[in-house]
């Protein structure tokens, strides 16, 4: 699912359903730029809206499996599957190596359940989400399980809520992907990225 934009602050949660925002391929392709060597072959994406991070990652030679709780329409995904409930038992969790995703914008401040749920699941996780998440004393343990951090320098294109038509506004909030890789040791890595490179 992906990104986020002012639109979501504004509109209620019943205009704004389950908050479709797609990632942009220059998100993805800076992720691949830094992780590629670490990424495993199996990945799992539980909430590919319209397959936007799916696309690029199969194009880049990876196998993806793709799931969402609401069904978008993309080409092999399990509709209806919420991924807060599932466990390591599930079939796509028994074949993932690596889970890469941006959770819904519907679960707002409440995405530390949705890492968790990943983190436990898979031994390497990569979630683009804001820079807020790492604020708050009870993310702190997931914050400081995390190998590495890519903070977007510049602002993500603006993306705008599926099926908006109202004015295109840029975004006012800042990215970051979050990695947890658990053959990683020592202090949490940073680094910044500029998505114009990889446009």
């Amino acid at each position: 699912m992906a990104q986020h934009c002012t639109q979501s602050l504004r509109a209620p949660q019943s205009e704004r359903g389950f908050d479709l925002y797609e990632t942009p391929p220059c998100a993805t392709r800076a992720l691949l730029h830094f992780e590629r060597n670490y990424m495993p072959h199996r990945i799992w994406e539980p909430a590919c809206g319209r397959g936007a991070i799916s696309r690029v990652l199969k194009h880049e030679g990876f196998q993806v499996r793709s799931s969402d709780l609401v069904d978008y329409g993309y080409p092999g995904a399990v509709s209806g599957l919420d991924f807060l409930t599932v466990n390591k038992t599930h079939p796509i969790a028994k074949v993932t190596d690596g889970i890469v995703t941006n959770p819904p914008y519907y679960l707002a401040g409440r995405s530390a359940p949705f890492v968790a749920r990943a983190v436990e699941i898979a031994p390497y996780v990569a979630m683009l989400l804001r820079i807020a998440f790492l604020e708050g004393a009870q993310r702190l343990k997931l914050i400081s399980g995390a190998a590495r951090i890519f903070v977007a320098a510049r602002r993500l294109p603006m993306m705008h809520r599926d099926g908006w038509d109202g004015p295109k506004a840029s975004s006012a909030m800042a990215f970051a992907w979050f990695v947890w890789d658990k053959r990683h040791r020592g202090q949490t890595q940073l680094a910044h990225f500029d998505w114009k490179q990889f446009a």
